[in-house]
């Protein structure tokens, strides 16, 4: 297949475009390097510097069998300050793509949804019958998007799949995280353990967590592009999918920070602070639904392997 993959220059774009490279499928990796490295982009994709909402640009890229769609801001304190950028980058852009796509007959849409779609949960694992209250306007776009999809493909427009993935980590040797701010606990821990920053400062030690810290799902990066990979495949039989992406297990800040020293055998400052605006305190997928349409197995999502390989990229760059 001929799959453009928006956002491709970031952490997970550019990794689920080499394996979409790897299994033979044709990548076009779209991105306007904002955010995204362009030594990030797989070898082998076609890389076209550019914004997914330019829609004379998509439009000129030609038509393609599948669009996997990650180009979006992803900073849920950042949103609670600017909401407009997040609906105007989040929302209005994804429909341009949306709309340009359907123009061009593509049938297969994977987006790139979040959990924090769900806002504050009190039960966990949350699963995807749960009710959708977004605490943030980044939460908030990802739910219009869904929506959005959800009428295309009842008019028959599209064939879409959101999928809902909770705390994305890890990396390899060809595709680390980096962010630009960093905004994740995993890489800017690792950034204190090596002396890159003085200190790893937390938000929040007085949740209702039986450490006080959030609890929070992560997901190796590898898993997540394995899992947009077998979705395409799945809308060949199902028209609409929304399914969470998480291990099913959730760790404290706390916790995290506890494993990256063992891991690393390095010890450095963390500091407490108020806690973020948007911050659920607690965040764990059920990933049943995943598991049983998409055949889907996380195979290096357990929390030591995520840091092993977060570390190991981390020293490469």
């Amino acid at each position: 297949m001929k799959v453009l993959v928006t956002g491709a220059a970031g952490f997970i774009g550019s990794t689920t475009g080499e394996l979409l490279l790897a299994k033979g499928h044709e990548v076009v990796a779209l991105d306007n390097l904002v955010s995204g490295r362009v030594e990030n982009v797989p070898a082998g994709a076609t890389f076209v510097e550019g914004d997914c909402g330019d829609a004379d640009l998509i439009r000129s890229l030609g038509s393609f069998d599948a669009c996997v769609h990650f180009a979006a801001r992803i900073e849920p304190g950042e949103s609670m300050r600017f909401p407009e950028v997040f609906f105007s980058n989040n929302v209005a852009s994804t429909f341009r793509l949306l709309e340009a796509l359907v123009h061009s007959g593509v049938e297969r849409f994977v987006f790139s949804s979040s959990c924090a779609v769900y806002g504050n949960q009190v039960e966990m694992p949350i699963d995807e019958s749960r009710s959708i209250q977004p605490q943030s306007p980044y939460g908030q776009s990802k739910r219009m998007v869904e929506e959005g999809l959800s009428w295309l493909v009842s008019t028959g427009r599209l064939r879409a799949a959101s999928m809902r993935y909770f705390n994305a980590a890890g990396g390899t040797l060809a595709h680390p995280e980096r962010h630009s701010p960093e905004i994740h606990l995993i890489p800017i821990a690792l950034d204190a353990a090596d002396g890159r920053r003085e200190y790893l400062e937390i938000f929040g030690d007085d949740y209702p967590t039986p450490d006080g810290t959030c609890i929070r799902d992560y997901i190796h990066v590898s898993d997540l592009a394995e899992a947009h990979v077998l979705a395409i495949s799945a809308l060949e039989d199902h028209p609409e999918l929304v399914l969470n992406l998480g291990s099913g297990v959730g760790f404290s800040n706390r916790q995290v920070v506890e494993t990256i020293k063992r891991v690393t055998g390095l010890d450095f400052e963390v500091r407490f602070t108020d806690r973020r605006p948007g911050d659920p305190a607690a965040a764990v997928a059920s990933n049943e639904r995943a598991r049983e349409i998409l055949g889907w197995r996380p195979e290096r999502s357990e929390i030591e392997a995520i840091i092993e390989d977060a570390w190991a990229a981390h020293r490469s760059v």
